[in-house]
């Protein structure tokens, strides 16, 4: 791992929290399809990748003791449940377009006034004992930009139901927008498959909902 993440972060509750990916919904949909990988990936690759961006880390083997051990908490998690059924709470929920859209500056006030007591003023998050107790948002400790969370509508969709932590619900949509824009809008460890110019990482990766590559307030994203 090279950040101050853990699963925990992205998937709320030991990974049992509907809403926040949890494992149980996710261990009987694999192998499958993903577009970020152009392959069919089994359970084991795709948590290679969240090694690689969300941990921004090095993927473990898929022979590996700690691979080993999350692939059978996944499969207990997900006992009883159907294999290959969608499960309701599976994924974040996905957002209609907001009225407006998503403003930086909008952001910025829903970040201070609602995310800020936990997440520290400049997205740094809180530590004790070197331990983060509450995650850092953005900077070399934080999600890379090849995280899924680096795309601002699934990071609205997480924050609308889940954050403020354990009061789910309490923005509104386009609050969850603005203030997804606002911390994915900052700087962050680059995308481990750039290999070139950010152009060309953009066209290849990021033709989606994110700011990579994009010079916001005088930063360029992405370098």
């Amino acid at each position: 791992m090279g950040n101050s993440l853990n699963c925990v972060n992205c998937h709320l509750d030991a990974g049992r929290l509907a809403d926040s990916a949890p494992l149980w919904g996710a261990y009987g949909m694999y192998p499958a399809y993903r577009a970020k990988t152009k392959n069919v990936d089994t359970i084991e690759n795709r948590m290679q990748g969240c090694f690689m961006y969300s941990m921004n880390g090095k993927a473990p083997a898929v022979d590996a003791p700690e691979m080993k051990a999350l692939v059978v908490y996944m499969y207990w998690m997900a006992t009883g449940a159907p294999v290959g059924k969608n499960l309701p709470g599976r994924i974040y929920p996905v957002l209609k377009n907001p009225p407006r859209a998503p403003s930086w500056e909008a952001g910025q006030l829903v970040f201070e006034k609602n995310c800020q007591i936990c997440h520290g003023k400049n997205g740094e998050g809180q530590y004790t004992n070197g331990q983060a107790v509450f995650p850092p948002l953005w900077g070399e400790k934080s999600y890379n930009w090849g995280a899924g969370m680096h795309r601002v509508n699934t990071a609205a969709g997480f924050i609308k139901a889940n954050m403020p932590l354990s009061q789910g619900g309490q923005l509104s949509d386009q609050d969850a927008w603005d203030v997804a824009y606002y911390i994915n809008s900052q700087v962050r460890p680059k995308d481990p498959r750039q290999t070139a110019t950010i152009e060309e990482a953009v066209k290849k990766f990021h033709e989606e909902n994110c700011n990579y590559g994009k010079e916001i307030h005088g930063t360029k994203l992405g370098l």
